[in-house]
């Protein structure tokens, strides 16, 4: 859902097209790549949009991002200094 509505914003694009062609190729892919994209379609007001459309769909898309960042980020590492 993220890469469709990421058309419009170039830096969104640039940021989940890499994601994106790692997952349809079974790579794992890390988790400050994932926190990347969440990022940028927050600041792109892609995330505000989605859930406007979906409400279900967007809180299953970012509950399961949310969940494999927090699986692959080593404690505390979020909000080191």
């Amino acid at each position: 859902m993220i890469l469709l509505e990421s058309a419009a914003h170039p830096k969104l694009l640039k940021v989940a097209r890499p994601v994106y062609d790692d997952l349809e190729a079974g790579r794992q892919v890390p988790y400050q790549a994932l926190s990347a994209v969440l990022e940028e379609a927050s600041g792109a007001g892609v995330i505000a949009t989605l859930k406007k459309q979906n409400p279900n769909t967007f809180e299953d898309m970012v509950l399961t991002l949310g969940r494999e960042i927090d699986r692959q980020a080593p404690v505390g590492g979020l909000f080191r200094r």
